[in-house]
């Protein structure tokens, strides 16, 4: 009996050359697997799986894995506002993630002898999907045929062309991958360190020139409202707030960041529905949360973020970390206002139950309604009181030395 491998499949040019090479060089039994993170439509997925089979697949599925990428993921990337170098929203190595763990299920369903994946060995993506199958299914071997045989884009093409394989060869301008947490855009500007992606390599065109104001409803951190609808699912509400923003041109940036192999490099990406949550629930947590709590989430989301990013998404420390930032969550209920402008935008302010920016105790710069002058006297004193120790003994013990 044949040898079944299991292929991550995105129906690109790599992945093609996986199917047939590992099928007719190397006899195995291809079962594809495509799992959609939100990047994909119904129809896209009809024509991934179409691919599939007429390069000889012996079976293969079509996983919708959104939702679950949205709670045990993308929850947590709120939470924390993470935002890698403070410009990333972690769109493409997030979804990795969920994607390697698809895989790694459905190779253990299948009770495949062999995994395999498309990742040259130039990039992230490599690392991801190695570390989930070494955890989640180590006694499977990891076939990597682009990064093995070092192949050539020309070489890849030559190949599946002397197999007959017709497909569009014609390598377009710029890379785009696409999900629910933003969509990355590579090109010629991004292999430099000089150099913006220009208007038509961003997939999503400006077409709104009027200024907006919109809300966000927030319930324990998770959005569920835009615009006073309510959604069933924090899903439906990030879909339906990218259809929004979207036009605008928010969300785009390039990321200059640290790679897991070392190198640095820059990617572009648009993100209009991420940015927009992430500012906004940070927004509300400033004025719901206390001191220490916003001190300790930075840090801690913030190791979360470069983490995940770095495929370590199965270290236990990841579910203990998780499980202190929903405990922050419990008050962060409320409703962000924000103003939408072409390629920028503004928060504007929250209400919310729990906000401790409360008149009733006294308000910044003005006046003070739960304490008294002398109390603030006091507290002065005290708070100061090792301070002043130090510099007075200091004072004492650098006159004695000058004697």
């Amino acid at each position: 009996m044949k040898k079944k491998v299991v292929l991550a499949f995105s129906g690109g040019l790599d992945t093609s050359y996986c199917v047939k090479y590992l099928r007719d060089e190397q006899g195995y039994e291809v079962h594809t697997i495509t799992v959609n993170t939100g990047g994909f439509t119904p129809a896209e997925l009809s024509d991934i799986e179409k691919r599939a089979l007429t390069l000889g697949v012996a079976s293969h599925k079509n996983v919708e894995e959104t939702k679950n990428y949205y709670e045990t993921v993308i929850r947590y990337l709120i939470f924390g506002n993470v935002l890698k170098n403070n410009t990333y929203p972690l769109s493409v190595s997030a979804e990795r993630m969920s994607q390697a763990l698809a895989t790694a299920n459905y190779a253990k369903e299948l009770r495949a002898d062999a995994v395999a994946h498309g990742s040259t060995g130039a990039g992230n993506d490599q690392v991801r999907f190695d570390m989930i199958f070494h955890v989640l299914i180590p006694s499977v071997e990891i076939i990597t045929p682009i990064r093995d045989l070092k192949l050539s884009r020309e070489q890849e093409i030559a190949y599946l062309k002397s197999k007959g394989v017709e497909m569009n060869f014609e390598k377009a301008m710029y890379s785009i991958n696409k999900g629910i947490w933003g969509t990355s855009v590579g090109g010629k500007e991004t292999l430099n360190s000089l150099g913006m992606l220009p208007e038509e390599a961003w997939p999503t065109p400006v077409t709104k020139t009027e200024n907006e104001e919109i809300t966000l409803g927030f319930q324990k951190g998770e959005v569920v409202s835009v615009n006073g609808k309510k959604f069933n699912h924090p899903v439906e509400a990030i879909q339906f707030l990218q259809e929004i923003a979207g036009p605008y041109g928010i969300g785009r940036d390039i990321h200059v960041g640290d790679t897991i192999i070392g190198i640095k490099g820059r990617v572009g990406f648009e993100a209009a529905a991420p940015i927009l949550i992430l500012k906004a629930h940070h927004a509300l947590e400033k004025h719901v949360l206390t001191k220490w709590q916003l001190s300790w989430k930075d840090q801690l989301a913030q190791f979360y973020g470069n983490w995940l990013h770095e495929g370590q998404y199965l270290d236990p420390v990841m579910r203990d970390i998780e499980t202190f930032l929903s405990s922050t969550q419990q008050q962060v209920t409320g409703t962000v206002h924000l103003q939408l402008y072409p390629y920028r935008y503004q928060v504007t302010g929250i209400q919310s139950p729990h906000d401790l920016m409360s008149s009733k105790f006294g308000k910044y710069g003005e006046m003070n309604l739960g304490w008294s002058g002398e109390d603030v006297r006091g507290f002065s004193k005290i708070f100061g009181n090792q301070t002043m120790i130090y510099h007075q003994v200091k004072k004492s013990a650098d006159a004695e030395q000058k004697n």
